[in-house]
């Protein structure tokens, strides 16, 4: 079988990899070289590092010209598989292979639709997710359904480890649709059932913690921004006033008590941390990033006297 992959980054190289040992012939479609944070040196994507390491034809098409098209539909691809690729795929194109290109989602859509399902969610409290394979369409993930998979969300998931139970989940989705493929089933064509809600690209102000939110809210926002960008607040009053601290690790402290203020250190608890009133509940802080400083425990921190209790955020 012919497959035609697009994808960019480490997620979609793990499943790429995963083909190539089946031996499946391949042609990869990935985003170009992107400069790093540091000295603006063009980086490669994960995808391109292993498609060059093993001799593997692939593209980086900044735009889906006529001539990029063109020389995709020379593959001859039989089917498209989609995994993080990071761009839209014009009709032109995800019409192109025979049984056309299907798309890896972390999220039972039409939950989550968008670049950032498994951050959301977990912002959300959500409890269960899991893994859809659709057909691309013209519109964002909204094409029909082919395999759907649930995954329980652990409460003390976050991104990083959401995403290591979904990878797995995901490439056995991937293997059971191609196979329904191999065998020349026609799959059954679902149409997405229920409210849609979405998954936009994650904007570093969303680190921003507002402590107005209950400590099961602030607990989510960190679980959903563990990989980028993290929460972060300002200090407003003390020793460290207009300086920022990003929260490395944290914890629900108390979750049921009313406060009529928020933000204020209000206790340090030895060899662990400092706690912050929340408009429900509080939350432990234990680990901590400084602004310009390296991480470190917060109890370190209060130890340096950087902080006390009655110090505001």
């Amino acid at each position: 079988m012919k497959i035609l992959f697009f994808g960019t980054d480490s997620i979609s190289k793990t499943y790429l990899e995963e083909l190539y040992k089946r031996n499946y012939e391949l042609f990869v479609v990935t985003m170009p070289d992107k400069p790093a944070l540091r000295g603006h040196r063009l980086t490669p994507p994960s995808v391109k590092i292993y498609v060059t390491e093993n001799n593997i034809k692939f593209i980086q098409p900044e735009i889906f010209t006529p001539v990029v098209t063109e020389t995709i539909k020379n593959f001859g691809a039989d089917i498209g598989i989609a995994v993080a690729y990071g761009k839209v795929i014009p009709k032109a194109v995800f019409n192109l292979p025979h049984y056309g290109i299907f798309n890896i989602h972390f999220s039972l859509l039409p939950k989550y639709r968008g670049a950032a399902p498994v951050q959301h969610a977990l912002r959300n409290g959500e409890t269960e997710t899991g893994v859809t394979s659709f057909y691309i369409e013209e519109k964002l993930d909204t094409g029909y359904t082919i395999i759907q998979k649930k995954l329980n969300i652990d409460t003390k998931d976050n991104a990083k480890t959401l995403s290591n139970k979904l990878v797995p989940l995901g490439i056995e989705v991937m293997n059971k649709t191609l196979y329904l493929l191999l065998q020349n089933r026609k799959t059954k064509l679902v149409s997405q059932i229920g409210e849609p809600s979405f998954a936009p690209v994650l904007k570093k102000t969303e680190g921003l913690v507002d402590w107005n939110k209950t400590a099961d809210e602030i607990y989510n926002q960190f679980r959903g921004l563990y990989l980028w960008p993290g929460i972060y607040s300002i200090v407003s009053k003390g020793k460290f006033a207009g300086k920022r601290i990003k929260f490395v690790d944290i914890e629900v402290f108390e979750k049921n008590y009313f406060n009529k203020d928020h933000g204020i250190v209000f206790s340090i608890e030895k060899n662990r941390g400092f706690t912050v009133l929340c408009n429900i509940g509080k939350i432990l802080i234990t680990k901590i990033q400084p602004e310009n400083k390296p991480i470190m425990s917060a109890w370190a921190f209060i130890q340096g006297r950087q902080l006390a209790t009655g110090d505001r955020f």
